[in-house]
């Protein structure tokens, strides 16, 4: 995958975005968007050596459209101005935690976790934290995996949620309203001879994070 390619037209996609634009530039889109499955296909390879929840998956099932959805939005830009693909048990359309990736030329990161879940899962996930806290605290403890993604990031609720107290162990656990590990990039990083290398063991490090939340999901 060319990312500074991929850099210099959703910089000018972000200045020109239009039909009109997007139209004369569409062989571009389209050479990119292959490599980017391409890439996409690639990892996911790499991956399913260590998540067999991702046998059988194919890039198309992962990668996001680039027009937008603009019906109930303010801004009625009609194309994304970024690359994203989710690679999770099932694909994009499920709600199965996994690795994300995102491209844009204002941020680059990699990412799992639940990103504002259901009430239900919501529930789910502060009731497994409860239970079993020092197996999170481990896996978020974890020093490869703290190297890579820093701590546990998400909106969090002032007060303790629903049904629990505040001298609870896992209290500033259970605040969370969203449970995300982040890992950003700079483009120099990408252009780097071993970035898919540190790319899959970083979310190999994520794997075990990902696994406590899909738990929530399945059982």
């Amino acid at each position: 995958m060319d990312f500074k390619r991929l850099n210099t037209f959703l910089t000018s996609l972000s200045k020109n975005n239009s039909k009109v634009w997007f139209d004369e530039n569409r062989t571009e889109y389209e050479l990119l968007r292959v490599s980017w499955i391409e890439f996409i296909d690639t990892l996911l390879m790499d991956l399913q050596k260590f998540d067999s929840g991702l046998n059988g998956l194919e890039a198309k099932k992962c990668i996001f459209r680039i027009n937008k959805d603009v019906r109930f939005s303010k801004d009625k830009s009609p194309y994304k101005t970024n690359f994203g693909a989710i690679m999770n048990p099932g694909g994009k359309k499920e709600m199965f935690s996994g690795y994300y990736f995102h491209f844009d030329p204002k941020e680059i990161f990699i990412a799992g976790g639940a990103y504002q879940p259901s009430p239900e899962l919501l529930s789910n996930l502060r009731q497994e934290i409860d239970y079993n806290l020092n197996e999170f605290k481990n896996i978020l403890e974890n020093k490869n995996l703290v190297k890579r993604f820093g701590n546990l990031q998400g909106e969090k609720l002032v007060r303790p949620p629903k049904g629990y107290e505040l001298d609870n162990p896992a209290i500033e656990y259970l605040k969370f309203k969203s449970f995300i590990l982040v890992q950003n990039f700079k483009l120099s990083d990408l252009t780097q001879s071993n970035f898919n290398k540190e790319l899959v063991k970083s979310y190999e490090a994520l794997k075990p994070f990902n696994d406590f939340i899909n738990r929530c999901i399945t059982n």
